[in-house]
């Protein structure tokens, strides 16, 4: 069956980057170069964006609105950060830097053309990423540094799955500190611009951690939170599961709409606290609230004691018995090694790598590994604590 040809058209005003740009589109059998004045929608528009930006912007939006191409490539000699921003908010999918390097535009036109194939035939058999929702019983439990070493562990692990990591925790989110990321996006521009939302858009906005965490920060304002819904965070967490073999969920401690529909969504629910009085009562409450709604179920509802110590005044035997529930997972009291992580903007295996909080951590995230489940006892992995 012969190729399917995607036609190119080109609006460009500098001669010598339409006369590359021309130079790489013919020498690809599968696209052709359409006319200005045909009046058929094309497939692929590139555009230059050069001394009036806001008026070429202003075109772009026109167009996507229209629907009058399938997607649209800028090119420019500016590449001030606001300019590219503005670009991935008006559903630009590529930027061609200036002067043109045509392997550049090779490559972007090759993966163009690999998403309208996997649009129009499918992409076969689809990931279905597991989610993990890491919930704290009160402020101060460890919830963060949970979520932030489990998705870097999971990342690290052999076969090196890949991940996400999000930070639902509204307006104090401190994923980017625990982790040094410095990120432009959020998701509450996900939220504005739902409507564009696909794979490529998704990695876009990602920011990538050396550990090879893909980390989508919390909205650091009220702007992105007021425009988030509980159908917009469920859309961008089935697209997540499309894309990542883990999506592991900073909650904070609400329980909010946004908060129940990813409750819902989750696969795994981790409870996290400390051997208190307080966070006991907050477990006891969080989980007959899950009763009443009747979701998570109540075997993906797990609790992990932070910080343990074997002299806590309450033992683990009376929080069982007062939780009338099994704990899971037991992470043992390292407080100077977390807080020189956290400070260092580290994780715990960058910062100490043999320490036993991070074995411990990194063992837990063993448990989502498939061969490792097979063989492991986790009913009685904290005895050992003991």
């Amino acid at each position: 069956m012969a190729a399917e040809i995607s036609s190119v058209r080109l609006q460009i005003k500098s001669q010598k980057v339409r006369e590359d740009l021309r130079e790489v589109i013919s020498s690809l059998q599968e696209f052709r170069l359409q006319k200005l004045d045909d009046p058929e929608p094309g497939d692929l528009l590139i555009l230059e964006i050069g001394d009036n930006p806001q008026e070429e912007f202003h075109v772009i939006h026109t167009v996507q609105a229209s629907g009058a191409t399938g997607e649209i490539f800028v090119t420019s000699s500016r590449t001030e950060p606001e300019m590219l921003i503005q670009a991935l908010r008006e559903g630009v999918k590529e930027f061609l830097s200036q002067p043109i390097k045509k392997e550049e535009v090779k490559n972007a036109l090759l993966k163009f053309k690999e998403r309208r194939e996997s649009l129009k035939f499918g992409e076969g058999k689809k990931k279905r990423g597991k989610i993990i929702d890491v919930i704290g019983s009160k402020g101060g439990v460890g919830t963060t540094t949970v979520a932030v070493n489990l998705a870097t562990s999971l990342a690290g692990s052999e076969g090196s799955p890949s991940v996400a990591l999000i930070d639902m925790n509204l307006l104090f989110g401190e994923i980017p500190l625990f982790l040094d990321v410095k990120s432009l996006f959020n998701w509450g521009e996900v939220a504005r611009n739902i409507s564009r939302l696909d794979s490529t858009y998704l990695m876009s906005i990602l920011s990538k951690h050396a550990s090879g965490v893909h980390v989508l920060p919390s909205p650091t304002g009220l702007d992105g939170v007021n425009v988030a819904t509980p159908e917009i965070i469920e859309r961008l967490l089935e697209l997540m599961q499309n894309v990542f073999d883990f999506i592991v969920i900073d909650g904070g401690q609400s329980l909010d709409d946004i908060s129940l529909r990813i409750l819902e969504a989750s696969d795994t629910v981790f409870l996290v606290a400390i051997l208190s009085l307080p966070c006991l009562t907050n477990l006891k409450r969080l989980l007959w609230t899950f009763q009443k709604l009747g979701y998570p179920r109540e075997e993906n509802v797990k609790i992990i004691i932070s910080r343990y110590h074997k002299k806590s005044v309450i033992s683990l035997k009376e929080a069982e018995e007062t939780l009338n529930r099994k704990i899971f997972w037991l992470v043992p009291n390292d407080y100077l090694t977390t807080m020189s992580a956290i400070n260092q903007g580290k994780t715990l295996s960058m910062v100490a790598n043999g320490a036993e909080v991070t074995k411990n951590l990194r063992e837990l995230a063993s448990t989502f590994l498939e061969k490792k489940e097979q063989k492991r006892e986790k009913v009685g992995f904290w005895k050992s604590f003991k």
